[in-house]
């Protein structure tokens, strides 16, 4: 009977911690995904593994176009061990407000909606680990905060299990308030 009511509340606790895009409808600023990335964005980030180990540092110089219903987004990232990477999303606008997204290291397509102040973004990624590759879900939450600022939160899971979280603070051109020199340079 102990072990019954356990799971029961492990189940009801578990559930009540999901968040959907109807919590965040009234939030403002609005989160237009188009107008945010269009032109110069940086972002400063970390990947924590599952025990809360800091394992990555990095920075990326992204640059957005939006044209026929399509934002393109060109993301360099620089590592603080060095390492440099490359992402090219093109973002599809669909009639519905929903967002499609492909990439060259996505698996299939990428979906997200935004509600208010938030963007839901959901897709399965090739991660490379080393000498390695891993198959991963992301689960991307994004916040416009009222300064300008917008805090992304991703949980990577690999089958279903999660195996750590990435944190992103965006900034815009020239708010960004730090020199391009020195690109790539964790802190």
């Amino acid at each position: 009977m102990r072990t019954l009511v356990l799971m029961v509340s492990a189940f009801f606790l578990s559930s009540c911690g999901t968040m959907t895009k109807n919590y965040f409808e009234d939030s403002t600023p609005e989160l237009v995904l188009e107008d945010f990335f269009e032109g110069e964005t940086r972002a400063w980030g970390v990947f924590e593994d599952r025990f809360g180990n800091l394992r990555a540092q990095f920075t990326v110089d992204i640059k957005g176009t939006w044209e026929d219903q399509t934002l393109t987004l060109e993301e360099d990232f620089i590592y603080a061990s060095g390492r440099k990477d490359r992402r090219v999303w093109a973002i599809s606008k669909q009639s519905d407000g929903r967002y499609e997204g492909r990439a060259e290291d996505v698996v299939g397509v990428a979906t997200g909606r935004a509600a208010g102040n938030a963007f839901n973004w959901s897709y399965v990624m090739n991660l490379p680990v080393g000498n390695r590759t891993f198959r991963v879900r992301f689960n991307d939450w994004l916040w416009l905060q009222e300064s300008g600022v917008m805090i992304n939160r991703a949980r990577v899971t690999k089958f279903g299990v999660e195996i750590g979280q990435i944190s992103i603070f965006f900034l815009k051109g020239d708010d960004q308030g730090v020199s391009r020199a020195g690109n790539g340079e964790a802190s």
